[in-house]
């Protein structure tokens, strides 16, 4: 992305200045690196999309992504559905759309050739199924412009694309016609769904209800349909980005100059008040710079501008970017950050605004060194709260534009880092798997076409030299999704003028702007840091706090818990006696498919006020319990396989055992051939006792207790086991991991591991025993590298100190890893839930009563808390930038 606007020669000059060195040739890493070395990450990094592309081709084109732990494509409507996420999938070949630049960038000039032909052949824009508008419009309309640029270039170039004759720009604007139904609103903000075929309103859309938008959602088109506008010469698509982004900037809250997260597109009304600058906002602040930088109006950048001076008055609490509420804008509104925020220290670059870039970059550096990658989300004192990645590219984008802005070669080091962790941790025999859970290193089979589209770019930039690069990338602007606009549409002027009423930001006519809102020129970063050892001095102390933050949290106290007639510690689901008792209090118990038992209150249903309140104390009691076992529990477990062809690249997110060997206190974890046992259930001697020995025999779930199949693969000498979950469909997706229990009863006697894994995690483990037949796994507290060595920076916190992330948000509201007791088949062959198994259901709670503990929350406090970090995390899935 070119970081000068290019549109006069005065501003031309000042923004070029923020290219100068910032520190010479040294940093606190030593020498700059050897262009030998820099060279061979630019190949690996060539590589390394070879292979992501390449699978994706092999196994997965036409469908949409690539699913590299199965090594197929993810067809939607054919896979389970996971909700928003899905709606970025519109049968589209989405991933060779947005890969078509990358290719032209990196050189592969022939199979860019060869991708054009193919998207020309095979891809239909008219399917009947409904897409994010958003997601489309930076993923498929910006893939389809930037093919397009990249196609014009190498046309004119006069060797290749000769044939070329604007196919990919009449494909982009059939696809924006097919966005522009979305825009049919009284506000101008789009719907954030639209039916390809259909549009949005009428009896075969399946789509028009929606009443809500996020602000990125509807803030992050001007780049594309504004290039779209002038590629073709029709104003329709520019002008109605314009509206859109005029609608939000009138919107904004006047005293604070911030936009909230999520708003009514009828209405204007603010959903959710919350300001940051992550998921939800994050692009509708980058596209108000680059739309100046792209379009050449001053309208953009002063927005922008004031926009910026409330993000760092009120939001930036250097290294830390933490939400506020928009009416009240010093307070802040959640204590953890999201990875999509990473984002923000790139565009600070592009603001010139070089020193607190460089703080909270670092900070995410040091994150992302405790954890191997960011994070979804991320507490303030730098512990896990969501422990999926995604494969963001976000990190790597803002370490790009570090590195070209300074020329400090720390930046070179950061991303020998993050290219060496996407190979050791990511990587596997299909492609690059995303991670389920940092902590342990599992994988999710999710292969997002965005770090095709963005993670290689940056990461090649970063690396290469001017001469490596097939274009001069000064004359572009990358998008959000990396896709490469020419800036010389700067000159393509709008065929209609900005419309006559006053609602743009600027003054009347013949008035002066505020200056004091504009801020032209770039400082020049020598004048900014002229001791080379300066941001040194801003990274040590960050560092330094990152290091220590675990052990600050590990001191804190949690609050204590109610008293109630039952005590929430004592229930168990099979006792008659306390279930008459919940009914007294109006409480009432549901089984859940997976095993666990669910926790309803309806005050209006207990035998009388006074068992009304017990109830309420009684289920306020199960919520504080749960939540102080989710962090006293033991982490979860990690099942790796480390034979060929998989070497360690899959990991699967197994759940530990109360019983037999401690495997985080293990520094090797125990490592065998599986094996599976007969009877697979495990509950009675086995029959090739003679083949599980010196193994780990695989089991499945039910019939007895757990200790009682550890206790009978032990006498038949194994090593370790795996017991894999019954239910068909369940996944560490979907349910939260499962401790298992006792038997109630000693279990010294049991010495060996035993994990659990559930039905989808267990079946890949069997796939490939089943293709393979030998196949070798490591039992251990998180993954290991390939090498066998532990993963982790030295001096990093354990799993413990860390703290635990909230798992998927389809699970109950107490969000805790259950334990579960398996119970024998008299008993119907169901699990006895342990009290770790209780949840409350938000829908059912009512207003608790006040108890004396002034520590002590309320049902509708955690609920609340709850709904607050599910409504976040659910927004995260819907943008993803």
């Amino acid at each position: 992305m070119r970081i000068v606007s290019g549109l006069s020669p005065a501003i031309m000059q000042s923004l070029l200045q923020l290219l100068l060195l910032l520190l010479g040739t040294t940093c606190e890493l030593g020498l700059a690196m050897p262009s030998e070395e820099r060279h061979r990450l630019r190949n690996q990094v060539v590589e390394m999309f070879d292979h992501a592309y390449q699978n994706y081709m092999d196994h997965a084109y036409p469908a949409d992504e690539l699913m590299p732990l199965t090594c197929r494509g993810r067809v939607r409507g054919l896979e389970p559905s996971r909700g928003d996420v899905d709606d970025a999938l519109g049968k589209f070949s989405l991933t060779l759309i947005d890969s078509l630049d990358t290719l032209a960038l990196l050189n592969k000039t022939a199979e860019f050739e060869a991708a054009v032909r193919k998207v020309l052949k095979d891809v239909r824009l008219d399917n009947d199924i409904v897409v994010s508008v958003f997601e489309t419009n930076i993923r498929v309309l910006g893939g389809l412009l930037g093919g397009h640029s990249m196609a014009t270039l190498l046309r004119k170039g006069g060797r290749h694309m000769l044939w070329y004759r604007d196919e990919l720009l009449h494909m982009a604007k059939d696809l924006g016609l097919r966005l522009l139904p979305a825009f049919n609103t009284s506000s101008g903000l789009p719907y954030p769904r639209v039916n390809l075929r259909h549009g949005v309103r009428g009896p075969e859309t399946r789509t028009g209800t929606e009443t809500d938008t996020c602000t990125a959602c509807a803030g992050t088109i001007i780049l594309e349909f504004a290039a779209l506008s002038r590629f073709t010469g029709d104003p329709v698509f520019e002008d109605h980005a314009r509206r859109a982004l005029d609608f939000l900037w009138e919107k904004r809250q006047r005293n604070s100059n911030l936009v909230g997260t999520t708003i009514n597109i009828h209405s204007g009304e603010w959903v959710r008040r919350d300001s940051g600058v992550g998921a939800g906002i994050d692009s509708y602040y980058e596209y108000l710079l680059k739309a100046y930088i792209l379009l050449g109006d001053d309208l953009f950048l002063q927005r922008f501008n004031i926009h910026y001076a409330s993000i760092m008055k009120y939001i930036s609490q250097p290294p830390l970017l933490l939400d506020v509420h928009i009416h009240k804008p010093l307070l802040p509104a959640r204590t953890w950050m999201d990875s999509l925020l990473a984002f923000f220290p790139g565009l600070q670059v592009l603001k010139g605004d070089i020193r607190p870039a460089i703080e909270t970059h670092e900070m995410l550096y040091q994150v992302t060194k405790k954890h191997n990658f960011l994070p979804e989300a991320f507490t303030t004192d730098f512990r896990v709260h969501w422990a999926q990645h995604p494969l963001r590219p976000e990190f790597a984008e803002s370490t790009y534009f570090l590195y070209k802005a300074t020329r400090d070669p720390y930046y070179l080091e950061v991303g020998r880092t993050v290219l060496e962790n996407l190979n050791r941790f990511a990587r596997v025999p299909c492609g690059f798997a995303a991670m389920k859970d940092v902590r342990t290193g599992s994988h999710e089979d999710r292969m997002d076409s965005f770090f095709l589209a963005e993670m290689f770019k940056y990461l090649y930039l970063l690396f290469a030299d001017e001469e490596d690069l097939p274009f001069d990338v000064e004359d572009y602007i990358f998008t959000t999704e990396a896709h490469l606009l020419p800036l010389s549409l700067s000159t393509a002027l709008r065929t209609q003028a900005p419309p006559a009423d006053n609602n743009t930001g600027l003054p009347p006519a013949g008035e002066e702007l505020d200056d004091s809102n504009f801020e032209w020129t770039c400082p020049n970063t020598r004048l900014l840091f002229p001791d080379p050892s300066f941001p040194r001095t801003l990274r040590e102390p960050i560092r330094s706090a990152v290091d220590k933050s675990c052990h600050m949290a590990a001191s804190r106290s949690e609050p204590g818990l109610g008293r109630a007639p039952l005590r929430a510690r004592d229930f168990m689901a099979s006792n008659p006696e306390h279930l008459e008792l919940l009914r007294r209090m109006g409480v009432s118990l549901i089984h859940l498919k997976d095993g666990r038992v669910q926790l309803v209150q309806h005050a209006n249903q207990a035998v009388s006020p006074v068992s009304a309140e017990d109830g309420m104390r009684f289920m306020q009691e199960m919520m504080e319990l749960s939540s102080q076992q989710q962090k006293e529990q033991l982490p979860p477990r990690a099942v790796q396989i480390v034979s060929h062809p998989f070497f360690g690249r899959v990991v699967l997110t197994a759940g530990p055992a109360q019983f037999g060997t401690d495997l985080s206190k293990s520094s090797t974890g125990v490592q065998g051939s599986v094996v599976v046992a007969e009877p697979y259930s495990g509950c009675a001697e086995l029959a090739n006792g003679a083949l599980v020995a010196g193994r780990i025999a695989l089991l499945q779930r039910g019939q007895c207790m757990f200790a009682e199949k550890a206790r009978n693969i032990q006498r038949a000498g194994a090593i370790g086991g795996i017991v894999i979950d019954d239910n068909g469909g369940s996944s560490s997706d979907t349910a939260p991991l499962f401790q298992m229990a006792g038997d109630g009863r000693s279990t010294d006697d049991v010495t060996l591991p035993l994990l659990f894994l559930f039905h989808k995690e267990g079946n890949i483990l069997l796939e490939a025993l089943r293709e393979y037949k030998e196949v070798e796994v490591l039992l251990s507290d998180k993954a290991r590298d390939r090498g066998g060595a532990p993963d982790g920076q030295e001096g990093d916190c354990t799993a413990e100190e860390q703290g635990r992330a909230a798992p998927s948000p389809s699970t109950p509201v107490d969000q805790s890893q259950a334990t579960i007791r398996e119970q024998d088949e008299s008993a119907a062959g169901k699990e006895e839930p342990s009290a770790e198994d209780k949840s409350a259901d938000a829908e059912g709670g009512e207003e608790p009563a006040e108890d004396g503990d002034s520590n002590s929350q309320s049902i509708d406090s955690l609920l609340a808390d709850w709904k607050e970090d599910l409504e976040a995390f659910q927004q995260m899935e819907k943008d993803e930038l």
